[in-house]
């Protein structure tokens, strides 16, 4: 299996009459992780379109290959991952923005992460996504959230909820991170990976870039930030929950 699949071209939804699930209905999905076999496993866990009423009709591993398959298929739901190479979550997000606000055929997203920092929710929901639930997800209950997000409902993980709602609703909640809003996404996608410990050569096989490009962009972080060395960098993430 490649890492970016998908249909010849768009199509209308299947009829009930192919089977489905339960009560008959289908749901087109296309599935972005940058995990191969996470992908695999989704596929076998939800994709078996006569049980479950999901059929997967596309695959991608970064942002230009989800962004070329959504397109091209256009499903119902698409199944995105926070962390890609190529900017994000969020870049898919940004560049499919046409395809959410169709009025006759809306592309809905709903986050499948195993992130739950604040910081990665709150910024896929600005960015468009009907929902956000963990990889801790049963199968059933994934069948059930592409469902409502199909039909246009708001889906999270439990815990996600609450602080959904707190940084939206509360007047006293500040918005953004100041400082965080300072980097581009590329940066931050930079800065979490440093966090975490990769190498230079690491962060740019990871994103598809040179080494100096990463030097660039971890110069600019801690400009940016006002850090001394990336054991400075690492601390910042950490307090904010980003690694």
């Amino acid at each position: 299996m490649s890492d970016a699949t998908g249909a010849n071209g768009p199509t209308e939804p299947t009829g009930t009459d192919e089977g489905g699930g339960a009560d008959g209905r289908r749901v087109r999905v296309v599935l972005v992780d940058d995990h191969r076999m996470f992908r695999t496993g989704v596929q076998a866990e939800i994709g078996r379109t006569d049980v479950t009423g999901v059929e997967v009709v596309g695959e991608a591993a970064d942002v230009d290959q989800a962004v070329t398959v959504i397109t091209t298929t256009r499903p119902e739901v698409v199944l995105l991952d926070v962390h890609l190479p190529g900017g994000g979550g969020v870049e898919v997000l940004r560049r499919c923005a046409p395809l959410m606000s169709d009025a006759e055929r809306p592309v809905r997203f709903l986050a499948l992460s195993v992130s739950d920092a604040a910081e990665d929710v709150i910024g896929v929901i600005r960015g468009g996504a009907r929902g956000y639930v963990t990889k801790t997800i049963t199968g059933t209950d994934l069948v059930d959230s592409v469902f409502r997000v199909q039909d246009g409902d708001a889906v999270f993980s439990p815990r996600l909820a609450g602080f959904v709602l707190d940084a939206f609703a509360s007047t006293d909640a500040a918005p953004v991170d100041e400082d965080l809003d300072r980097l581009t996404q590329r940066e931050r996608e930079v800065l979490r990976l440093i966090a975490r410990g990769y190498a230079y050569k690491e962060i740019a096989k990871q994103l598809f870039i040179s080494v100096k490009t990463v030097e660039s962009h971890v110069s600019a972080v801690l400009r940016k930030l006002q850090l001394s060395n990336r054991h400075e960098l690492t601390r910042w993430a950490t307090a904010r929950r980003l690694v």
